[in-house]
């Protein structure tokens, strides 16, 4: 399966040339080199969890500046109350040092690891642990550097090595689409939303639907 540029926009037509480009660039050998193309529904399934996870490759990196209505409805264990919210309101780095802290690998809320491991890349690999395991396979030291899974040039290959060591080939190989995205999700959470893009994929690479 080429995924030509073109097909490319067809599939994200929001996303930055840079990112359009250098996935283009890369992507033959990259999924030769995690085993995408050995089945047919693993790059179809791979572009609809990305599609999802990256907004359509406009978002490589996790934001996290929410009003407090937004906090209570993500964390209402942390945030019960608007007056708690507040407290971390449209303050990325403090919420993010907070929720994420003690947990993945990440040190406690003062260490700062919550915001230096969050969300990042098209498939927004989250805390210390799985930028760690992903060190070896990508060949990039992302401990040290977290924020090379968030650059053009990062983000499609940490993407793919996440996909091969998760086992998300075989299972994509069942056609199991709503398990694969408990596997990338730990839930369902937007599972419509990935049909959707999973939909759109098909359509732009003329493939029977799943």
């Amino acid at each position: 399966m080429i995924l030509t540029l073109s097909k490319l926009q067809a599939i994200y037509p929001r996303a930055p040339r840079a990112n359009l480009a250098a996935f283009a660039a890369q992507a033959p050998g990259l999924f030769a080199r995690f085993a995408l193309n050995g089945g047919p529904r693993r790059i179809p399934f791979f572009l609809a969890q990305i599609g999802h996870e990256s907004a359509g490759l406009t978002s490589t990196e996790e934001k996290l500046s929410y009003t407090p209505e937004r906090l209570m409805a993500i964390w209402p264990r942390r945030f019960p109350t608007r007056a708690a919210a507040e407290t971390c309101a449209r303050q990325p780095e403090k919420l993010a040092s907070l929720v994420y802290a003690d947990r993945m690998g990440n040190g406690p809320p003062e260490s700062g690891d919550g915001w230096r491991y969050r969300g990042r890349g098209y498939l927004q690999i989250t805390g210390r642990d799985n930028y760690r395991a992903l060190s070896a396979p990508t060949g990039i030291d992302l401990i040290a550097d977290p924020d090379r899974a968030a650059t053009p040039d990062g983000a499609l290959l940490v993407a793919c090595a996440f996909w091969r060591t998760r086992g998300l080939n075989e299972l994509s190989d069942t056609g199991d689409f709503a398990a694969v995205t408990r596997r990338v999700n730990g839930g369902t959470v937007g599972l419509a939303d990935r049909r959707s893009w999973l939909a759109k994929v098909e359509r732009a690479l003329d493939i029977a639907p799943a």
